[in-house]
């Protein structure tokens, strides 16, 4: 077991340097920035959901069809997204995700039609596709290794205030001015994090340069390393067992399941939406202490987060609707802890690869819990319009909708636990 841990811990300090510069800071704040942004457009179509039901008049399935094609058009990007992070830098990655973000907002703003709202969120999904992994980029690039995990999931967790955003004013246009300045606003939000990512992001440190392209031959031998590679695929799968629920909740169903399924007022939701977020920040630094404390524990860590994930929803979908609010706040609480248990995944990644193939290694990864919604989010959609004539969603129709997470969660736990037996055997033999 030592053996393991040395390995890993080799790994750690890989490219490691003694303090971060103040720039590496700075440079991170614009990087979180764009983020933030990337995920009020990732998830304001979330609570738009009923007013969009209205609007385009679509049954749950078409809804649900919006939120998937966006999902897949990121999940399907992220290889060919890594591919080209390594050849044009993060700066630009970051700049162009938010402008094209920024059109698919604007075109949402003036959409009436299903055609046009749905080429709108594939825009969205796009560039969406282009922001987390190039702002790990530049963590990876400006701060030391010992910090990489910290940072990470402080990237992660402050990213999450963009649905704050979208829960709260975006919430407040939609109701008030209405569709079209709220999602015009969130596009001139996007237009001006494009234009600060050009003009402050830098691809490397003062005195460094960028890697030099690999020639095409060798980028697609990294991707078979990476694939190859059973820690790469227990990233993948960390990654799809803990982001899928709560991705579903945040970016498609939360909001319509609160207010329709369990007869919240919208103001309500918007507060536990809110909470979610919140719960996102103080959980993030403790897993990551976790992760750093106990690196041989962490997909203990993983099937714990699964584990009180499944629980909260077994209790509540258990409770005849309406449940009371203190298990919807517990609720919320537990499913808010996907999004750090997911940064695990990208640890996996990082740790169990090369520096070359690192960035390679963190699309593959960021695939699985995109893939894993995107699957959750159509058959509720599914379920819903079997169980909702009319496209009236009632608490029934939700409470049988959210049960096909068992299928997810069981696909997912199985994923983790062969993985991690692969990659302890991989370990084993290299060090041995």
């Amino acid at each position: 077991m030592q053996t393991v841990q040395s390995a890993e811990n080799a790994a750690e300090v890989r490219n490691d340097r003694p303090k971060a510069a103040p720039l590496a800071w700075v440079l991170w704040a614009v990087g979180v920035l764009a983020y933030v942004v990337a995920v009020l457009h990732r998830t304001s179509f979330g609570v738009a959901g009923v007013d969009a039901v209205h609007r385009f008049d679509a049954s749950a399935g078409i809804l649900a069809t919006f939120t998937v094609l966006q999902l897949l058009v990121y999940a399907g990007l992220q290889i060919p997204v890594g591919l080209l992070l390594d050849r044009i830098g993060p700066r630009w990655m970051i700049a162009g995700g938010a402008l094209l973000m920024a059109a698919g907002q604007a075109l949402m703003a003036v959409s009436t039609g299903v055609g046009t709202a749905v080429a709108a969120r594939v825009m969205v999904g796009a560039g969406d596709a282009m922001t987390f992994i190039s702002v790990l980029s530049i963590v990876a690039t400006w701060f030391p290794g010992r910090q990489v995990p910290i940072v990470t999931q402080l990237t992660g967790l402050l990213g999450q205030f963009g649905q704050v955003l979208s829960a709260v004013p975006l919430v407040a246009l939609l109701h008030g001015p209405g569709w079209g300045t709220a999602f015009g606003s969130a596009a001139a939000l996007g237009v001006l994090v494009g234009v600060l990512a050009m003009a402050v992001l830098r691809d490397a440190p003062p005195g460094g340069t960028r890697a030099a392209s690999l020639p095409l031959r060798e980028v697609g031998r990294n991707l078979v390393a990476a694939w190859l590679h059973p820690g790469t695929r227990l990233g993948l799968w960390t990654h799809f067992v803990t982001q899928f629920s709560s991705n579903t909740f945040a970016l498609m169903w939360g909001y319509p399941y609160l207010v329709s399924g369990q007869g919240m007022e919208p103001a309500a939701a918007s507060t536990l939406l809110t909470l979610f977020v919140l719960a996102n920040v103080v959980s993030g630094p403790l897993v990551g202490r976790l992760v750093a404390r106990y690196p041989l524990r962490r997909s203990r860590l993983v099937l714990g987060i699964v584990a009180a994930n499944a629980a909260a929803w077994a209790a509540t979908l258990a409770w005849p609707p309406p449940a009371p609010s203190w298990l919807l706040v517990l609720l919320v609480l537990c499913v808010a802890l996907g999004g750090p248990g997911a940064m695990i995944g990208f640890d996996f990644a990082r740790t169990f690869n090369p520096p070359a193939r690192q960035g390679t290694a963190t699309g593959i990864v960021n695939v699985g819990g995109f893939v894993a919604a995107l699957v959750t989010i159509l058959l509720i959609g599914v379920v819903l319009d079997a169980l909702s004539p009319g496209n009236a969603f009632t608490p029934e129709a939700f409470r049988a909708a959210w049960t096909v997470q068992a299928l997810i969660w069981a696909i997912g736990v199985a994923g983790v636990l062969r993985t991690r037996r692969l990659a302890r055997r991989r370990l084993a033999a290299a060090t041995s």
